[in-house]
């Protein structure tokens, strides 16, 4: 029986190669998330009534109200469109990461578990 590679038991003799491919990975991974974190995400609710803006770190850095929506007798409507417009800034935040991520994986689906 021929052995693969130059280690016993048939592994890649490659794994020089496959530790410096996974460093350069680990590297891109690492610019992309700087890249990501510098960036802004921007929704809004209420048919534009209500805008808000959030890092890529998931950090809210503005709220931008129009001044009809803030009416001193209905403060739960507004306080339910910021958290509306919030949540879809985030949302589009953690897309953003999402689609990095497959870009840099190819599609291999690696966030949970292997395709094989």
């Amino acid at each position: 029986m021929a052995k693969r590679g130059g280690f016993p038991g048939g592994m890649p003799g490659n794994m020089s190669n496959l530790m410096k491919q996974a460093q350069r990975m680990q590297r891109q991974m690492e610019e992309n998330q700087k890249e990501l974190e510098t960036k802004e995400f921007t929704a809004a609710a209420g048919g534009g009534a209500v805008e808000v803006t959030v890092t890529g770190k998931k950090e809210l850095v503005k709220v931008k109200l129009s001044e009809e929506v803030v009416d001193p007798e209905d403060v739960e409507m507004l306080e339910d469109l910021i958290v509306a417009a919030t949540n879809e800034a985030l949302r589009k935040a953690e897309e953003a990461g999402a689609e990095a991520m497959n870009k840099m994986t190819g599609g291999l689906g690696l966030g949970g578990g292997f395709p094989f």
